[in-house]
């Protein structure tokens, strides 16, 4: 949903910061793969210790490198393996902030919310999933209650903001994901048999 509303706005802020490192010889590529080894290096050393405020901060400071190298790809020229780099990056991320969570519930002895945790870091990487397999069966699975930037901000505020001394806001965070990443893979999977009904 928010790449539907949010993303001319964003797009004003990062298309001058792409086209500025652009100018100074970086690369999208380099940016992807340098905001991915910070995002996993984040979330799987400090969130499972504890440190959930600064774990969640620095995962999304390098998860909006993302921004960034979209805005480079697009003023750069998009290719083919930036894009399969991009989107495997992405998968990489989201797995690892889902384990790391999910590993910290564990820890804790929050079984049902580590649950929770499991039923998220299974579900985000079906969505990519089925809208990656549809594309390339010539389909359409696009849109969906939980794309990526919604998951990232009901865990990453969950978990932060629990971090911060909030009681159990990461246990709700996570059980309103798990049902809203269930309801996106149902979602995209009726998306593609519409597509397909449209195509026969």
């Amino acid at each position: 949903m928010l790449n539907i509303f949010a993303r001319a706005s964003v797009s004003r802020v990062t298309d001058p910061i792409g086209a500025w490192l652009l100018a100074r010889g970086l690369t999208p590529n380099v940016v992807t793969v340098t905001g991915t080894v910070g995002a996993v290096a984040s979330a799987l050393w400090f969130i499972p210790r504890g440190q959930l405020f600064l774990g969640c901060a620095l995962v999304t400071f390098f998860v909006l490198l993302d921004l960034i190298d979209g805005a480079m790809a697009r003023a750069q020229g998009p290719t083919k393996f930036g894009a399969v780099l991009d989107a495997t990056c992405d998968r990489i991320a989201d797995g690892a902030l889902f384990a790391a969570l999910t590993w910290y519930a564990f820890a804790s002895g929050s079984t049902w919310t580590a649950a929770a945790g499991f039923i998220c870091l299974v579900a985000s990487q079906v969505i990519s999933y089925v809208k990656a397999r549809a594309e390339a069966s010539g389909l359409s699975a696009d849109g969906g209650l939980a794309e990526r930037a919604e998951r990232f901000i009901v865990a990453l505020v969950g978990a932060g903001v629990q971090g911060l001394g909030v009681p159990h806001l990461m246990d709700i965070s996570l059980w309103l994901l798990a049902v809203m990443t269930v309801a996106t893979v149902i979602q995209r999977v009726l998306a593609v048999a519409k597509s397909a009904r449209e195509a026969a």
